[in-house]
Parts: C-alpha cells; structure tokens; sequence
C-alpha cells in the first residue's frame, strides 16, 4: 500500500475540477479522510482476521461497493445542498485508494468487486513500492525507498495534473 499520506495526494489532482463548487474545508477534510479509511482493515489483524479474508486488508473496504456506500453517506451527511458533487469528489477519493494500492508490487491484490466476488487484483504495471503495515516497520525498513517511488509515480503525476487543471481553468475562465 502507499502511505498514509501519500492516498491524500489524489486531492490535489482533484481539486481544479471541483474548484467551481467552493466546498468548505470540511469537505475537503472528509476527501482527505475517505482516501485513506480503507486501509482501517488492518484493524482486522488484532481480531484474527486473515489478510485474504472477505474483511481482510485490501478486501472490502478497498472495493468499489465501499467506496460507493462510504461515499454515499459522507456525502448526505455534510454536503445536503450539493449531494451529487459531494458525492463524485469522496467516491474518486475512496475509490483512488484501492486503485493506488493495485500499483503496488506486494500484497495479495484489491478485491475490488467484494463483497461480491474476493477475487484480489494488481495492475499489470506496478511501480510502487509497498509499504509495510505499521509505523515500526515502516521506520525500520524501506522507509525512504517507499516515499521514493511514492514521489516519483505518485506526487509529481498529481502536481502535474494540479498545474494542468489550474492551467486549463484559467484559459477557460479568460475566455469567457
């Protein structure tokens, strides 16, 4: 899995294309949280639930089922007047997190149809490095080598896609 700060970044690509709907920092706080609530299956571990299990890491709470229904709810629960838009930007962002994960080169994959089917999924190309589950192992192992290929296949994409959408935006705006 990419770290946990690194899911967020997906916000910064986003936010040139919901700009328009001046959603309050809550907002973007609750897109920031969705990013990366999915990996709160870990919690599983310390109740014996395996890793390949229907609620182990990267199963349900990594599928587009749960993206979905967090989404949902998240959405109703804080944006009533703009639900739709609410909703695109916190299901991108939940969703994000599993698709991100199946770039990874460790793990069992995503099971991105679960609940329906636990059948687990990479991408056939899978840049980064995953990152070990917990902060002991993470800051004992290949902590630099992990937020390395997290820079390099995550963060400038994003930036890039920030400048481009920033860029796009204010050509459109100069034109009209």
């Amino acid at each position: 899995m990419p770290t946990i700060i690194s899911h967020p970044a997906i916000l910064m690509a986003a936010y040139p294309a919901f700009r328009k709907y001046q959603f309050s920092s809550t907002t973007w706080i609750a897109a920031a949280i969705c990013s990366i609530v999915p990996d709160f299956d870990v919690i599983g571990f310390q109740f014996g639930i395996r890793y390949g299990d229907l609620l182990g890491h990267r199963g349900l709470t990594h599928s587009i089922f749960f993206a979905f229904l967090l989404s949902a709810i998240v959405a109703f629960a804080i944006h009533p007047k703009q639900k739709l838009a609410t909703f695109v930007l916190l299901f991108g962002c939940t969703l994000s997190h599993g698709i991100l994960d199946a770039f990874t080169d460790g793990g069992l994959g995503i099971a991105f149809f679960s609940p329906f089917s636990n059948t687990r999924y990479f991408f056939p190309w899978r840049p980064l490095q995953v990152s070990p589950i917990g902060i002991s192992g993470f800051l004992s192992g290949p902590a630099l080598s992990v937020l390395m290929s997290e820079i390099k296949f995550m963060w400038i994409p994003c930036v890039v896609i920030f400048l481009l959408g920033r860029g796009l935006d204010g050509r459109i705006q100069n034109n009209s």
